[in-house]
């Protein structure tokens, strides 16, 4: 195709493909262990990094990097106080996060800065260094899954029995956080602030039709995930419309396909 021979749709078939993974590996925990508020916190608070980083003048995604795994940390920390509740902090960190990237944004010298890139993302101005981060964030989760596969699957589903295991609970809650602020900001080129949390969870949705085991939801959602980002790529680039939201549309399509199909074949199995 025509089109593979430019550089930029290239970046962005590898981005793409790296993200997948990443939010394949990362969803499926985040699905388990109901944390998809707690993902959308983290999101929303990266927003203040990027603001803090076009005020001093330094890379917006490394201190949006800095500052959402500050906040993944903190939210973290802080939902373990018998003196906070979960959610409580999570709204602490959501709101300050997007009050600091506005009011950051607003003091930044200058021309007033465009924010359309970080909010709603593009995935065909994805940079080799993007790439870069996807890969290792990608590797080093791959990586962790696999050496601690059981632990995790223990804490997804049963924090309370993991612990009377004496496995190291506290060590993998905080690691994984970690990884969901990583792959958040890594994310944010793709898809943005507005909707990389539907990238963590729609394809683990959908994988959900077909499986209730850890492991094979992981595999399918990473299937499903690159599907939705090419599919998603292709909308935007021939319908000259923002990346990140073609992704999710078409990620979307897919899970409405899916459960219809999934309806209409169980009523079959009952006739």
């Amino acid at each position: 195709m025509e089109l593979l021979q430019y550089t930029f749709f290239q970046n962005a078939l590898l981005g793409g493909l790296f993200a997948s993974i990443a939010c394949g590996i990362i969803g499926t925990y985040i699905v388990t262990r109901r944390l998809v508020f707690i993902s959308g916190g983290l999101t929303h608070a990266s927003f203040g990094g990027i603001g803090l980083g076009l005020y001093t003048g330094i890379s917006p995604i490394l201190s949006a990097t800095i500052f959402s795994v500050l906040s993944a940390l903190g939210v973290n920390w802080l939902s373990k106080r018998k003196d906070m509740r979960e959610d409580s902090a999570i709204a602490v960190f959501w709101t300050m996060g997007m009050a600091l990237g506005i009011i950051f944004t607003f003091l930044s010298p200058g021309f007033a800065p465009d924010l359309s890139a970080y909010l709603f993302g593009n995935i065909l101005t994805v940079k080799g260094t993007d790439i870069l981060m996807l890969a290792s964030i990608s590797m080093a989760l791959a990586l962790f899954f696999l050496v601690f596969i059981h632990p995790i699957i223990y804490v997804a589903f049963d924090r309370e029995f993991a612990r009377s295991q004496g496995l190291p609970v506290t060590f993998i809650e905080y690691t994984l956080m970690i990884f969901i602020a990583l792959t958040i900001v890594a994310c944010l080129r793709m898809v943005g602030i507005v909707l990389v949390l539907s990238l963590l969870t729609i394809p683990q949705m959908t994988a959900n039709l077909f499986t209730f085991k850890f492991k094979r939801i992981i595999w399918l959602s990473i299937v499903i995930g690159y599907l939705g980002c090419l599919g998603g790529l292709f909308i935007s680039y021939y319908m000259n419309v923002p990346s990140g939201a073609s992704i999710i549309f078409f990620s979307i399509l897919i899970y409405a396909t899916c459960k219809f199909g999934c309806s209409i074949f169980m009523r079959l199995q009952k006739q």
